[in-house]
């Protein structure tokens, strides 16, 4: 893999909300097998620097680069995946009614959608209504949406929101196995102590960035 070609590349980014701002001069580089944890108070900007990552929204100063390459003009969004803070799932519909609209509208991985519910210990839930779910169930589902597609990058806004010891470990296990064995990359925002052993992991504290 040529890390230089799925390489992201932040250069002075800077964000203004109602004549405040939240963060600026936020400059990194990411590269496979990498992961950059966004840390900071409240209100610092986490949500919105992701939402700037993704495409979102535009940043009131600087750039966001893949590949050398404005990410707008550049194939990003076929190596990207999001999960916001709110799972994004259709909750009228069932588990896998919902992995199979994720499929739909990106690029199917190389992992099943029975292999993501046993991954996330959901197997046997096909049916089950998302509004049916736990709150933790819905967030491992929202993750699963990740295994099924072929995304280099992932981009998590509080990944472990409502999961308990159990669901923590797993998806930090996860996590690992999608840097360490698929060469993936990670940017996350959490206010959890994330253990990853053996991973490089980058923090920026944006409440520092003014």
């Amino acid at each position: 893999m040529d890390s230089q070609q799925y390489c992201l590349q932040v250069n002075n980014l800077a964000c203004i909300r109602d004549d405040r701002v939240l963060f600026e001069r936020v400059t990194f580089s990411l590269h496979p097998k990498q992961v950059l944890l966004l840390e900071g108070k409240n209100g610092s900007g986490k949500t919105s620097l992701l939402r700037i990552l993704c495409g979102f929204r535009e940043p009131d100063e600087g750039e966001v680069l893949w590949g050398g390459v404005a990410i707008d003009h550049s194939e990003f969004y076929r190596h990207m995946a999001y999960v916001g803070h709110l799972e994004g799932l259709k909750k009228e519909l069932t588990v896998v009614e919902n992995l199979k609209m994720g499929q739909a509208l990106g690029f199917p991985g190389a992992m099943s959608i029975d292999q993501a519910l046993a991954k996330v210990h959901l197997r046997g839930y096909d049916d089950t209504l998302v509004q049916a779910l736990s709150a933790g169930q819905k967030r491992r589902l929202s993750l699963a949406r990740l295994l099924i597609a072929d995304a280099l990058l992932w981009i998590l806004d509080e990944p472990l929101t409502s999961l308990d010891k159990e669901g923590i470990d797993l998806v930090e296990s996860i996590m690992i196995e999608h840097v360490a064995n698929h060469q993936g990359m990670i940017v996350l925002t959490s206010h959890h102590d994330l253990s990853l052993p053996a991973v490089d992991v980058q923090r920026i504290n944006l409440s520092s960035c003014h």
